[in-house]
């Protein structure tokens, strides 16, 4: 069995960090996350994903919580957060820790919060996350309704028992959205600005999470322990944070940032992008199997029959339906405070639109997706004339048909 360390190589390869990116705001405001967090009952949704399972771990290893429950719609993931929390020394587990297999757009989930609550802070994680689902009109409609449709409901929820903060992720994808998701995830920020003025509303942008859930890079151990092939794209460079990163990231903006703040990691374009095809050949080199390159996934297959060369990869040029060439946390337009934390800016001029407005475009989304012959460039064309800034970028071609 291969032995690979995920994290140092993260570390070494990816974010080319030796210690959190966070480290030094933590330092910093350790009082006062202290203050905002110990003796708090935390709510965490979509909190057995990558993300939101490092929220959680993050809240227990620093501090001293009051209560945590945590929902998400994976049963299976929930066990396995609350095996690894119990198996380890590193967190302080509340005596109120409460798990529920609870989808956050049904009846239930209400039901479950009028009675588990109120909760002092509450953190978002539900989410539609793949570019790769916007391949159909089935897809996109339950991107919509997780990513924005979702978090006016859980707002209107909270109207009724503020919380002290409300947090929400967000993507860079949001900035100058050139993919459906990225769209839907600009809506969810429009959407949760139009309460900033009644309730605490932070999010965040940020980069790819190395080796997340459903991830390129998770999906190559995947096909190596498979003994399947890898396939890679050329020239996709992204930002990356761990895993962990991704968790404290998401904790500090949740209590730190003021209402209305978007939270982003000042990263470096020049240092800081890394190409997909350079962490598949490192890691497979690491692995100590070698980088056997291919240019389909016909000859990868045909490849696996003998390692001797190393290990089989097809690399393509990317030519799929909403793929951005390259990741950005804010636009020309933003107003930007880089001075406010060491290594996180704020994009603090969100525009508050009208509810009404919000309602304005559910409504015609949701007439869309039970309108009979309706299709993708219908629902793309209404969220061009609500987001200026969305350029989609269609190919015909969903990621899907790759490898």
């Amino acid at each position: 069995m291969l032995t690979f360390d995920i994290e140092q190589f993260i570390r070494t390869y990816v974010t080319r960090r030796s210690e959190s990116l966070l480290k030094a705001d933590y330092e910093r405001h350790s009082e006062t996350l202290h203050q905002r967090i110990d003796g708090k009952r935390i709510l965490v949704i979509g909190g057995a994903g990558t993300i939101g399972s490092n929220y959680v771990k993050a809240a227990l290893r620093y501090f001293k919580p009051a209560a945590m429950a945590v929902v998400d719609i994976d049963e299976n993931a929930l066990t396995e957060l609350t095996r690894d929390l119990r198996a380890s020394t590193e967190y302080t587990i509340p005596d109120e820790y409460i798990t529920e297999p609870i989808d956050l757009g049904s009846d239930l989930f209400d039901r479950f919060f009028k009675k588990a609550g109120p909760f002092d802070i509450v953190a978002n994680f539900a989410a539609r996350k793949h570019v790769r689902a916007e391949r159909d009109l089935f897809s996109i409609e339950a991107m919509c309704e997780t990513n924005a449709f979702m978090a006016k409901k859980l707002l209107d929820l909270l109207l009724e028992n503020p919380p002290e903060a409300f947090f929400c992720v967000s993507t860079d994808k949001a900035a100058n959205p050139v993919n459906i998701m990225g769209a839907t995830k600009k809506l969810m920020e429009e959407t949760i600005m139009a309460y900033a003025k009644r309730l605490p509303i932070k999010t965040a942008r940020f980069a790819n999470v190395a080796f997340s859930n459903g991830s390129l890079p998770l999906g190559w151990l995947n096909r190596i322990a498979k003994k399947q092939p890898l396939s890679c794209p050329l020239g996709i460079r992204r930002y990356f944070v761990s895993p962990v990163e991704s968790g404290e990231l998401c904790l500090f903006a949740s209590v730190m940032a003021n209402s209305g703040d978007i939270v982003y990691p000042k990263l470096s374009p020049e240092t800081d992008m890394i190409p997909f095809d350079s962490i598949v050949k490192d890691m497979l080199r690491e692995m100590g199997l070698g980088c056997h390159t291919c240019t389909s996934s016909t000859e990868a297959k045909a490849a696996m029959s003998d390692l001797t060369q190393g290990y089989p990869c097809e690399f393509f040029e990317s030519n799929t339906s909403g793929e951005k060439p390259f990741e950005e946390f804010y636009t020309e337009t933003d107003s930007k405070d880089e001075d406010r934390f060491i290594n996180l800016g704020i994009v603090n001029n969100t525009t508050t639109r009208p509810l009404d407005e919000i309602e304005d475009i559910f409504t015609r989304l949701r007439k869309i997706f039970t309108t009979e012959g309706a299709e993708k460039a219908d629902v793309v064309s209404i969220l061009k004339n609500y987001l200026p800034d969305f350029h989609h970028i269609e190919t015909g071609r969903s990621l899907d048909t790759r490898m």
